[in-house]
């Protein structure tokens, strides 16, 4: 061991010599940014976790909307021209159209309320943290839910699909409410 005293100001010399000199990294093709790091990271975890699907595991990106708020309590949105999932982030609502039918839901799962995922390749809704199925209807399928997805209730007005935010049913509570939450499609939107 040296008993020589540590040279604080030799330290900050060479440092400061170190500093001018060009950055080798900052012309590297490998160099990554922070936000790079950061989307690498939550790629890689969500990976790992599941919750990226795989290859073979086609999930449809559903159509993004937003609703225009229609008084009383409601929400409109266009109806769908064909079948399939549309989500407005904003208000946590899935409209999906399936088989001419019309159909809001609350989006998380109703089991811990994670996020649901549309599945195309199996034409079901699953959640990512426990994989409960359900089908486009929201019928429950199979997990660690015991009921169907939240359903709101919807009409249909002209051109718009109504739905009315104060009424959410759960299949447990009011299966009468839960199946009768639905709308069919106007036979002027039927071409799927």
């Amino acid at each position: 061991m040296d008993d020589e005293p540590y040279d604080v100001k030799a330290f900050e010399r060479a440092q400061a010599a170190n500093d001018d000199a060009p950055d080798a990294c900052a012309s590297c093709a490998m160099r990554a940014t922070r936000r790079d790091f950061l989307r690498d990271g939550a790629i890689a975890a969500a990976l790992m976790l599941g919750l990226w699907p795989r290859r073979g595991q086609a999930t449809m990106i559903p159509r993004l909307l937003s609703g225009v708020l229609a008084g009383s309590g409601e929400i409109a949105y266009p109806i769908p021209d064909s079948d399939g999932v549309s989500i407005d982030r904003k208000e946590e609502i899935i409209v999906a159209r399936s088989h001419g039918r019309l159909y809001a839901f609350y989006l998380s799962c109703p089991h811990q309320h994670t996020a649901l995922h549309w599945i195309r390749k199996h034409d079901e809704f699953e959640c990512p943290k426990h994989h409960s199925k359900y089908k486009p209807d929201g019928e429950f399928i199979s997990g660690r839910a015991t009921r169907g997805m939240d359903r709101y209730a919807v009409r249909v007005q002209g051109n718009q699909l109504l739905v009315d935010i104060n009424k959410l049913y759960r299949q447990d509570k009011d299966p009468g409410g839960w199946n009768g939450a639905y709308a069919p499609v106007p036979s002027v939107a039927v071409a799927s």
